[in-house]
């Protein structure tokens, strides 16, 4: 695929206090957004205030207070899209990038965001201690985040009923993996990619037609006869053509700190609950930076792309059977965004090993890894065993079957 970007303004959601405009109203030049912006002081006792997905407030712990805060909207206006090549060339406004303090996990290679009061802390994906770094590092903002749907509690009885759901698993699993540890709510970082594409292509489409043709066949005494049988063939003509689509929300994970097969567990995402970015959002919960360039998502984004576009061109060249030739693929338009979406974790260590559940914090749904309980595997297949031995006993003794 060939790439063209574009250019031109583009509107930016800025930071806003509580009580502030949205973006479609706000100064035209924000200040870019800063570590102390992720905290929010109770006005009734001082304390730091959280989110609350139940309530789609700000909560206080300490005193009960509710703070709103004009963060939903019946009808949001679209998130804002960043040209593509601005971003590669890191040529965006101040506005769209940020200061913050992380620090990199050595055991999953997450980088956690850590707000100014914490200094250490342990990651969420695999329990691995982590200390912040002690200066900050400026990274392009989110434009847009979905806030969490599923309360901690919530999440917690989905994880217990897909523990229940396990075998041979530990007893000390449903303890230490559940109620006995601590869910932490985490933001994951995701981009997403717009782009029109026309492609021109080439190939042949094949149409099936029949052929009458004796074939020998040995029928059931072993006698050899031959019979006519309709036999497929395919006729194959050249095939060209163009064919366009855009692409809009192409969703790619912006980091490497779980498993692929984890975060495709997870799917699918709402992405119309997305907001635009709000700090808010963000209180009391801990927030991934991305590991993975817009460039290096892009390219996922790519290969899902020419998937989508090769199965264009096979429904063009119609037929019963395509074989693509070229591809030539125009690639223009070219946008993307920064969002954040809601992920319960819990992390643990069992046996010398580091065991990570993950929860779609919009859906409920649970994806985990889980140690073995050899003892209970050793103890079934004895016990299967015994019972199959002594069924054999029996009728060996008896000389008859024993049902059970």
């Amino acid at each position: 695929m060939s790439d063209e970007g574009t250019s031109g303004s583009v509107p930016h959601a800025g930071h806003r206090r509580m009580g502030e405009p949205d973006a479609q109203t706000a100064p035209a030049s924000p200040e870019p957004a800063r570590e102390s912006d992720r905290q929010f002081p109770c006005p009734a006792c001082g304390a730091i205030l959280r989110f609350d997905p139940g309530a789609g407030d700000l909560v206080c712990d300490h005193c009960g207070h509710h703070e709103p805060f004009a963060g939903e909207r019946p009808r949001p206006a679209p998130l804002p899209e960043l040209p593509f090549r601005e971003g590669l060339d890191a040529a965006l406004p101040g506005a769209e990038t940020e200061e913050v303090r992380l620090a990199r996990c050595q055991g999953c290679g997450a980088e956690i965001v850590f707000d100014p009061t914490s200094h250490a802390t342990t990651c969420p994906y695999c329990a691995s201690p982590v200390v912040a770094d002690p200066g900050a590092v400026r990274r392009l903002r989110p434009q847009g985040v979905a806030p969490f749907a599923v309360t901690e509690a919530q999440a917690r009885a989905a994880m217990q009923d897909w523990l229940k759901g396990l075998w041979f698993a530990p007893s000390a699993l449903r303890g230490q993996g559940g109620g006995g540890r601590e869910l932490e709510g985490v933001y994951m970082p995701y981009w997403t990619f717009d782009a029109k594409t026309r492609t021109r292509y080439t190939g042949q489409r094949g149409t099936t037609y029949y052929v009458t043709e004796p074939v020998t066949v040995r029928d059931q005494q072993g006698n050899m006869r031959t019979e006519l049988r309709q036999v497929p063939r395919i006729a194959w003509t050249p095939a060209s053509g163009q064919v366009a689509r855009s692409f809009d929300d192409v969703l790619v994970l912006a980091s490497r700190a779980l498993p692929q097969s984890h975060t495709e567990a997870l799917l699918p995402w709402d992405l119309t609950a997305l907001r635009p970015y709000r700090p808010e959002y963000l209180a009391g919960f801990r927030s991934e930076v991305y590991t993975e360039t817009p460039d290096e998502g892009m390219g996922e984004a790519r290969a899902y792309m020419g998937a989508m576009i090769e199965r264009d061109v096979r429904f063009d060249i119609g037929g019963d059977q395509q074989q693509v030739g070229s591809v030539d693929t125009d690639v223009s338009d070219v946008t993307f965004k920064h969002v954040l979406l809601p992920v319960w974790s819990a992390a643990y260590r069992f046996g010398g090993r580091s065991y990570r559940f993950v929860i779609n914090g919009q859906t409920g749904k649970v994806e985990g890894e889980r140690p073995w309980s050899w003892v209970k595997i050793a103890l079934t297949f004895l016990a299967l065993a015994l019972l199959i031995g002594g069924g054999v006993w029996l009728m060996q003794t008896y000389g008859q079957p024993a049902y059970y």
